[in-house]
């Protein structure tokens, strides 16, 4: 079950609780609570080619097939 930062309109109190998707719009619906964003959520990224950064067996790999591919390939490497 996912973790939910629920905070009081009242009181603006901010819980944390571990509940359904349907228990926390249960809570939102009550009208007293809603769904507190705390901080941005932690994204994955990355820069440059992939390919530069992997191993030479990896790329060994992709030489071979891309020669057994045909002439008309479009697998860069």
């Amino acid at each position: 079950m996912p973790t939910y930062n629920m905070k009081n309109t009242n009181t603006g109190e901010v819980i944390q609780k571990i509940m359904s998707i349907s228990e926390m719009e249960s809570m939102k619906e009550s009208g007293d609570w809603e769904v507190a964003h705390l901080s941005t959520p932690k994204l994955v990224t990355h820069t440059g080619n992939i390919v530069n950064k992997t191993s030479s067996d990896w790329k060994d790999l992709l030489k071979k097939i891309d020669k057994g591919s045909g002439k008309n390939t479009t697998l860069h490497y």
